[in-house]
């Protein structure tokens, strides 16, 4: 989802072969991160499926226990919970460890990065103020993400950012509160509750679903 970002951070500007002050040393110490995010940190359905896949449950149960729907931009879409008077990620450990580590979701591997979307990529950009972390080492933005297969990842971050942005525009043209809370429910369905195939690849099902999507909102538009 789109937000705002200081003009100091934009002044320069990254690419997943470029070196960045972003290493927090495995931020030992530091969970801060991981607290007090509200509903910030949404979910894309690529995170959902790894979360879904590591920790062998549903859509369902994961509502059940560590994320949750909130509305953002127009548009519903899951987000990690926040819990306890210290409103800590549900994923936090006691000793302020992130569990899911491995499979962490792809905001969480950003963190202190962000994405700038222009046309149909993004560059990164260091979130300068966003991180209390002193003494940031040098580090190579994809090794930094470390995202398995990243050249297909960033083509499905851009491709999903978008299409959200897609959607967001033909419901602020329609207008029409029934058309939102259908279209927000099919797009529920379609990329989240309706699992992925777990022999398949990701990817490849995920283009195939953007097709029914975009088929969709093509018609929609002609309505």
């Amino acid at each position: 989802m789109e937000r705002e970002v200081l003009a100091e951070d934009l002044k320069k500007l990254y690419k997943a072969g470029d070196m960045v002050k972003a290493d927090c040393g495995g931020c030992q110490g530091c969970s801060e991160c991981c607290r007090g995010m509200g509903d910030s940190i949404k979910l894309d359905p690529l995170d959902v499926y790894r979360l879904e896949t590591n920790l062998g449950l549903t859509f369902e149960d994961l509502m059940n226990s560590h994320i949750e729907l909130h509305v953002a931009e127009g548009s519903i879409l899951p987000n990690l919970r926040m819990t306890g008077a210290k409103e800590k990620c549900t994923f936090l450990n006691e000793n302020g460890r992130c569990k899911v580590h491995a499979f962490r979701p792809g905001l969480c591997r950003l963190f202190p990065l962000g994405r700038y979307y222009e046309e149909k990529g993004f560059f990164y950009y260091l979130q300068n103020s966003e991180c209390p972390k002193k003494n940031k080492t040098k580090i190579k933005v994809s090794k930094w993400l470390d995202v398995p297969d990243l050249k297909n990842y960033e083509d499905f971050a851009a491709k999903w950012h978008f299409l959200l942005k897609d959607i967001r525009n033909l419901l602020e043209e329609k207008e029409e509160e029934q058309l939102t809370k259908d279209l927000n429910m099919y797009v529920l369905n379609l990329f989240y509750t309706q699992p992925f195939e777990s022999g398949r690849d990701f990817y490849v099902q995920f283009e195939e679903r953007l097709g029914q999507m975009r088929k969709l909102l093509s018609v929609l538009r002609q309505d």
